[in-house]
């Protein structure tokens, strides 16, 4: 398998084990989103809590070349070190959500 395909697999994977997960209020249900030909992925929760709607980008992750971008994290999820843990090499998984001049001191890629 290719490196791309590793990484689509490997950020797939880790968004529908997410997804799996029942949300414990309300009536929501998280929903995966995969664009593969321009290699975006998210995941949404929609639904219900009581009055309130909820619908939402909680996890976005784009490929660009050849990294991994993680450019939204709103779970309790370390989606970088999941992928890490997968066996994808730090300097290939960039935190977007970090301001440029902050990721070389993440510890993992910078562009």
């Amino acid at each position: 398998m290719d490196k791309l395909e590793n990484y689509r697999d490997c950020i797939q994977t880790l968004l529908r084990n997410y997804t799996a997960i029942p949300i414990a209020n309300g009536e929501i249900e998280s929903q995966t989103v995969f664009d593969i030909q321009q290699d975006h992925y998210q995941v949404m929760n929609v639904g219900w809590d009581g009055d309130r709607r909820v619908h939402g980008c909680v996890l976005h992750l784009d490929i660009k070349d050849g990294k991994i971008w993680v450019q939204h994290n709103s779970t309790e999820l370390q989606i970088a070190h999941e992928l890490a843990n997968m066996g994808i090499p730090k300097q290939d998984i960039v935190l977007g959500f970090q301001a440029p001049y902050v990721r070389e001191y993440t510890g993992f890629g910078v562009a």
